[in-house]
């Protein structure tokens, strides 16, 4: 990795990502586990977990505009201390009567700071890169995520089951606050965009222009921005229903071991993302976008053993490696994938579009995973005692929708 690729800002940079995200983590662990707690309710968990997901949604577009217009150092340091904000009100009013009113607010704001935040994290790497280390910074960038998703549940899991939630708050508020004024430090290059009229016709022109970006300038980022949601949609839901659903419910598992595998599975997940942005910076030379839509042929295709598994064995804690194992090397690949996408954008896309561009792509990435969801827990039911079927078709679909994305790609962005 180019040496140069740390500059003392990207580096400062890097450092706020770890502190930022390794905050958001634990504490969007440990709120919902709260409430499952004093609740006992799993609807309601559900709900409230649902609805916290909507406004990362629908403000991360709202995130790229901003980010176009707006210094992103700035953004980051208002969003950091914005949240430590919150978590202090949250902090105060927690012992009142509407706690799960309290909580579901709390949670939403947290989602959509973080759909906001993530835009401008992104839009910087371009201005603080030089362009052949864009895929090394990239990789570094989701490292960061990968890690924090790792870590941050395992220090909020010790934390609330040691201390209570009160010193999970404190934590998350010292990281937000110390990564908000490290920030502070941070030179950002920044062009000033002129407004153009009220922020409805900003917002209207930015919308128009990063679809016709896509659209018209860029076709085939926009199919391949719909293969993508075809892929969330069968099998990144798949796994996030499937994995808790089959793990708990259908392996025949102890109770008790039953949910520590569960935790060590999410674990394998995170550590698959994680050696993924390894290997996407160790390799960044010699990654070729053209080819990058191998990488979810071989996703699809991981799908398939966990379908045999389950076919085939009876064994409860052999279909759980099966499936771990699988989960770990999708997560590998998938990384990668990602990596080389985001760096493919960013090298292409003017700066003066580029947040709102990468905002967009999250975005309708995203709306798929409500969906998908929603699917694969309706099926898994009706499939009550048949699960290998529902896993096959996802490896099906997904395989199918994969090859697609290989030709688009191999036709050249």
């Amino acid at each position: 990795m180019n040496q140069k690729l740390f500059s003392k800002d990207f580096t400062l940079v890097m450092i706020g990502q770890i502190i930022s995200l390794f905050g958001n983590a634990t504490i969007r662990f440990a709120l919902p586990l709260y409430l499952l707690n004093k609740t006992g309710s799993s609807a309601l968990y559900g709900a409230v977990t649902a609805c916290a997901f909507l406004p990362a949604v629908m403000l991360s577009p709202v995130g790229g505009i901003v980010a176009d217009r707006v210094n992103k150092r700035n953004i980051m340091v208002a969003l950091d201390f914005f949240t430590a904000f919150v978590i202090l009100f949250f902090y105060l009013f927690m012992g009142g009567q509407n706690l799960v009113l309290l909580l579901t607010v709390t949670l939403m704001l947290l989602y959509g700071i973080a759909g906001a935040y993530q835009p401008a994290v992104s839009a910087s790497v371009p201005a603080l890169v030089k362009p052949e280390n864009l895929m090394a910074a990239n990789s570094v960038i989701n490292m960061i995520s990968s890690l924090a998703a790792l870590l941050g549940p395992v220090l909020g899991g010790i934390l609330y089951s040691a201390y209570g939630l009160e010193s999970v708050l404190i934590v998350c508020m010292g990281c937000f606050l110390a990564s908000a004024v490290m920030e502070i430090f941070i030179r950002i290059p920044f062009v000033k965009q002129q407004k153009g009229g009220n922020i409805w016709k900003i917002v209207q022109s930015d919308f128009t222009e990063s679809f016709r970006f896509i659209r018209k300038d860029r076709p085939a980022i926009g199919k391949a921005l719909l293969a993508v949601c075809g892929i969330n949609l069968f099998l990144s839901a798949m796994i996030n229903v499937g994995m808790p659903y089959m793990i708990t419910e259908v392996l025949a598992l102890e109770a008790a071991w039953a949910n520590r595998l569960y935790g060590f599975a999410q674990g394998a997940l995170a550590a698959g993302g994680l050696t993924g942005g390894i290997c996407a910076g160790i390799f960044a030379k010699k990654l070729s976008v053209e080819k990058a839509g191998n990488l979810i042929v071989i996703c699809a295709a991981c799908v398939f053993p966990m379908g045999i598994s389950l076919f085939l064995f009876s064994s409860g804690f052999v279909n759980y490696l099966v499936m771990t194992v699988c989960c770990f090397l999708i997560m590998i690949f998938s990384t990668v994938f990602t990596v080389q996408i985001m760096s493919f954008v960013q090298a292409e896309t003017s700066p003066a579009l580029i947040g709102k561009v990468i905002a967009l792509m999250l975005s309708v990435s995203m709306c798929a995973q409500p969906l998908g969801s929603a699917l694969y827990g309706v099926l898994f039911e009706v499939c009550a005692g048949c699960e290998f079927v529902v896993v096959f078709f996802a490896g099906i679909v997904s395989l199918m929708i994969a090859l697609r994305m290989g030709k688009i790609f191999r036709n050249g962005l």
